[in-house]
């Protein structure tokens, strides 16, 4: 007999929408749900400015403390490793007090931070700065997401989810533009204020912005129902943990491998190789490597978008497997070129499918996650894969000192790292992966948020009472 979870990788028909109703929805939207998107959106692009920040002026950096290259992505990694503790901190700060408030202190502490990361003497104090903001910055994805998403109509979600995604991307590119035109003129610093004044400004928006219609609704409906997990949060927290664990794990392992595939193919941080890859292993000029990964982020633009309006369509996890396939199919456009045109095609679609993958993301979250935590459990998730798979650039590295070719550089025949080889073996061995977690994975396609939140958390206090009755 086939499998349940085979048998139900394409959603029922009753729960998919068609392209009408997305129109529809488009067009019934009101100004507050609008406003919750993009203030959200905005949000979480800000996110990506402050983080990069770094990425983009190790060089400078390195200079300006007298450290090595190694030494200084020490700061990226300690931020990585710590944004979990804020996803946490800030995740159960929202579920339980309201979206809005909790974002607005995360981005201002965000700025704070970001903001001292520019006036620091000394590398001791520039560590422990990007310390504190990995744990600031732990908490915009979980709370950025719960508020852009469970207000919109479900025929949106999809597309949402996508366009929600892309926003890192975008505040990426965005950095980098402050990188090209001001830091080379005003130095580093003028990059860390420039990006903690956008997180300011970001945390104004947002302050304008009215609470969550359906957070309120949903308190009210606890209220009235006298299920207030407003009150006991943590002991809600821990009934949650024993009824839905295997769900955690399972999302941790979904998240793990999402978060390996992005940082082992993109060229959105600088311990991601892609960058490295095109000048070590392919003699590009870093203008041309540059061009490329930028024509890559184009591809994932378009992906995220993509992939998040069509698992409207055929499904959460159907979307992540045909995006990830479609990643399996271009990695040899990806690594076997060794010219710019070609090179830039495949890092367009590997990005396109890394992206399209990515884009459903969000919302697959969001609907699998216990409802009663819907800005906690995404971003702890997320960001405990994040950490796990913090090392994707040390494992490139060191299979690239492994594995060697040769290039003929200023018209000599030089060895130089295989990295071509090492990102080939690597990506399609987290493609693989992938695929078959998103498959065997659970998926609550088109859940009407409002509905299960009262079901969820009468479950929650039914087991309270039940444990109560045995005591």
């Amino acid at each position: 007999m086939v499998p349940r979870f085979i048998r139900e990788l394409i959603p029922r028909r009753e729960t998919r929408t068609h392209l009408g109703a997305v129109v529809v929805a488009l067009k019934s939207l009101t100004w507050m749900q609008w406003a919750l998107f993009w203030s959200s959106w905005f949000a979480w692009a800000c996110d990506a400015i402050d983080y990069v920040a770094v990425s983009f002026t190790v060089p400078l950096l390195s200079i300006q403390f007298g450290k090595s290259t190694n030494a200084i992505t020490t700061a990226m990694t300690l931020t990585l490793l710590l944004r979990s503790v804020g996803a946490v901190i800030f995740g159960m700060m929202s579920d339980r007090f309201g979206r809005k408030w909790p974002l607005v202190v995360n981005l201002l502490i965000c700025c704070v931070l970001e903001l001292g990361s520019g006036f620091v003497d000394t590398f001791s104090q520039f560590l422990a700065f990007r310390a504190l903001f990995g744990i600031a910055m732990g908490g915009i994805w979980g709370l950025s997401s719960s508020s852009a998403l469970e207000n919109l109509p479900v025929e949106l979600r999809g597309l949402a989810s996508g366009i929600l995604q892309q926003a890192y991307v975008v505040g990426t590119i965005f950095s980098a533009v402050i990188n090209l035109t001001l830091v080379a003129e005003h130095g580093w610093r003028l990059l860390f204020w420039t990006a903690a004044g956008i997180t300011c400004f970001a945390a104004v928006i947002r302050s304008l912005v009215p609470e969550s219609p359906f957070f309120l609704h949903v308190k009210e409906q606890e209220k009235a129902k006298g299920t207030n997990t407003s009150q006991n949060f943590l002991r809600q927290t821990r009934e949650m943990l024993k009824l839905h664990w295997p769900l955690c794990i399972y999302a941790v392992l979904l998240m793990t491998g999402f978060n390996f595939l992005s940082h082992g193919s993109q060229a959105c941080a600088y311990l991601d190789l892609y960058p490295t890859y095109l000048q070590v292993t392919k003699g590009f000029s870093d203008h041309d490597a540059t061009v490329a990964t930028i024509i890559g982020n184009c591809g994932a633009v378009i992906g995220g978008a993509i992939g998040g309006w069509l698992s409207q369509y055929i499904g959460r996890r159907l979307t992540i497997v045909s995006f990830v396939l479609l990643v399996g199919v271009f990695i040899p456009l990806w690594v076997l070129p060794s010219t710019f045109s070609p090179l830039s095609a495949g890092a367009f679609w590997i990005q396109f499918g890394v992206q399209g993958a990515w884009g459903v993301v969000p919302i697959q979250l969001a609907e699998m996650s216990p409802p009663a935590f819907r800005a906690t459990f995404p971003g702890v998730v997320y960001q405990l894969g994040n950490m796990v798979s913090a090392a994707s650039a040390q494992i490139e590295a060191t299979g690239g000192d492994h594995l060697k070719t040769t290039i003929m550089k200023d018209g000599v025949l030089t060895v130089v790292p295989d990295y071509a080889t090492v990102q080939a073996i690597f990506i399609g061995s987290v493609a693989a992966f992938l695929v078959v977690i998103a498959i065997i994975g659970p998926e609550k396609h088109g859940s009407n948020f409002g509905d299960e939140t009262v079901d969820n958390t009468s479950q929650i206090s039914r087991h309270e009472v039940d444990e109560k009755n045995i005591a």
